[in-house]
């Protein structure tokens, strides 16, 4: 029940008691009982359901434990990607599936939580904050917070992109990430140059 509908019940269920007592004729005591249970009524707190935290901030955060279909609508890495970014990758795994060429999300949408603990990860991977950022950006600058990158696989799926992903408007954009892609070519389909890594 949502809290309006509680709210609205508890005071609902007071007013009939209080209109129930009233009609009654008095006796010693009686009206002060009716005050007591209208008092504790109104009183009463209506219980919050549990709080997930912010919105983007559920517990998985987008994380995936295995690569998911680009059609996959029960998964927040996916649903949740810019939706001109999400049609593109679609049409890109319908004409690669006419190739015979499987493509999956293996990373999408990612709360900024979960971009945090990534980040963490790689500085203990790699010994530095500075070399870590060289492949994972921090959640105020990843396109996957925001919702406008994607991580492609599986590794056989690279040489298909690279020969067709820009007829959907899509564009590697890390030298050292071949599958990292975002909706980034122009008009005639030209990628800009590519970045060294997400660090710069």
């Amino acid at each position: 029940m949502s809290r309006s509908a509680a709210v609205g019940a508890a005071i609902a269920a007071t007013l009939t008691l209080s209109a129930c007592h009233a009609a009654e004729p008095a006796a010693g005591g009686h009206s002060d009982a009716v005050a007591s249970i209208v008092l504790v009524t109104a009183q009463t707190t209506v219980p919050q359901p549990p709080s997930s935290g912010t919105l983007g901030e559920e517990p998985d955060g987008g994380a995936l434990s295995a690569p998911v279909s680009p059609f996959d609508t029960t998964s927040l890495a996916v649903i949740r990607l810019d939706p001109p970014l999400l049609r593109a990758v679609q049409d890109a795994a319908t004409s690669a599936a006419v190739d015979g060429v499987t493509l999956v999300i293996t990373s999408g949408w990612r709360s900024r939580a979960f971009q945090q603990q990534l980040l963490d990860d790689a500085v203990q991977t790699y010994g530095s904050l500075a070399v870590a950022r060289q492949w994972v950006a921090t959640p105020d600058e990843s396109h996957h917070v925001q919702g406008k990158a994607v991580d492609i696989g599986p590794a056989s799926a690279y040489g298909w992109m690279l020969a067709h992903s820009t007829q959907f408007g899509l564009c590697q954009v890390f030298a050292n990430e071949k599958w990292h892609y975002e909706l980034t070519a122009d008009a005639e389909g030209q990628c800009p140059p590519l970045r060294t890594n997400a660090a710069g």
